[in-house]
């Protein structure tokens, strides 16, 4: 069996997810998607959806078995994960079978924490805009180890090695 690891990181996040998969088959990868029978496809998150080029590498995606990944700053909801890996799924054609995804929070850039602190100067009543901040500072540490260990168990569940 032949896997085929795809990602865009901009902060390094989803790249810490990619170097855990790319690891656990080292042995299986190929750097070509037409010889994949496995790809994994990875992206950080844009507006809520993968970036533009994940979106446009997925759609290309045929006949293949497909394991979705990323990280997005906003953690802590199973939910969230759920409806950005349900996005990322539907940008797939139906030739394709999706054996798995996994999601998880990652560190944002410091101009994210600077528009949410100029915001905030600007409106101090706004909790959204206070909540934003403490998710910020919590994403910080992330994606951690306990991030990266259930996505390599999760990995250990799929048995294609």
């Amino acid at each position: 069996m032949r896997i085929c690891v795809i990602y865009e990181s901009v902060t390094g996040n989803t790249r810490m997810l990619a170097e855990v998969i790319q690891k656990k088959y080292a042995d299986m990868l190929t750097e070509n998607p037409q010889e994949a029978d496995v790809i994994f496809l990875g992206s950080w998150t844009d507006k809520g959806s993968f970036s533009e080029k994940m979106r446009e590498q997925a759609e290309k995606i045929r006949g293949k078995k497909v394991f979705i990944f990323g990280t997005c700053g906003f953690g802590g909801s199973r939910e969230y994960y759920e409806r950005l890996f349900e996005r990322a799924a539907a940008l797939l054609d139906g030739s394709n079978e999706i054996i798995g995804h996994y999601y998880c929070q990652g560190k944002m850039p410091l101009s994210v924490k600077e528009r949410y602190v100029f915001m905030l100067q600007e409106h101090p009543e706004d909790k959204r805009m206070q909540a934003s901040l403490e998710n910020f500072e919590e994403a910080l540490t992330h994606p951690d180890q306990k991030d990266l260990d259930r996505l390599s168990e999760l990995l250990d569940e799929l048995k294609l090695a």
